[in-house]
């Protein structure tokens, strides 16, 4: 039986930023760190603010799937935007983050979802599925935050039907497949 090879490079253990958990030390952790940092240090947020880890667990065809959140920002008691990291082209990652913004809050779709690569983003609205900001400055500072919540519609959850389809995009987007 062919054994897995490891597809990240492992340097140790990191403190998280937010939580100051130990998180295994890879390149990609080093980038959700540093979106951390950049939403506390240069966007205002409070630490209480933003919530990282957040998972959507799906099974379908006997594949069992965790899709992770990076970041889940609150403005208030208010989850109005999510970060979702991942290495490469953005494109690729928009309709999976749609998804995971539509079903993450059991009481309400999350309005804006960000998908980033730790170099360039995209700001998203989950209604439409429509880009409407590009690049690390079009994610929100708290401040500004505070103005648009007012202006985001916060719809109520999807109904049976749509939440097995967005369950089964973020399934298929987020499986784990490493090489042999």
């Amino acid at each position: 039986m062919p054994v897995p090879k490891p597809h990240h490079l492992i340097y140790g253990t990191l403190k998280d930023y937010l939580t100051k958990e130990d998180l295994t030390d890879t390149d990609d952790e080093r980038i959700r760190q540093s979106l951390s940092r950049l939403m506390v240090e240069k966007k205002g947020y409070r630490l209480t603010d933003l919530q990282p880890r957040n998972t959507i667990e799906s099974l379908f065809n006997r594949c069992f799937v965790t899709s992770t959140i990076e970041l889940t920002v609150s403005h208030t008691t208010r989850q109005f935007m999510i970060i979702r990291y991942g290495p490469g082209s953005l494109v690729s990652r928009e309709r999976a983050a749609i998804a995971a913004a539509r079903l993450l809050n059991p009481d309400y779709r999350i309005p804006l979802a960000i998908v980033t690569n730790g170099q360039d983003a995209e700001l998203l609205d989950t209604k439409t599925g429509k880009i409407i900001g590009y690049g690390l400055d079009s994610i929100p500072d708290r401040d500004s935050a505070a103005g648009l919540i007012d202006q985001l519609e916060f719809l109520p959850p999807v109904e049976k039907t749509q939440r097995e389809r967005e369950l089964r995009i973020l399934n298929v987007f987020d499986v784990e497949r490493c090489c042999f």
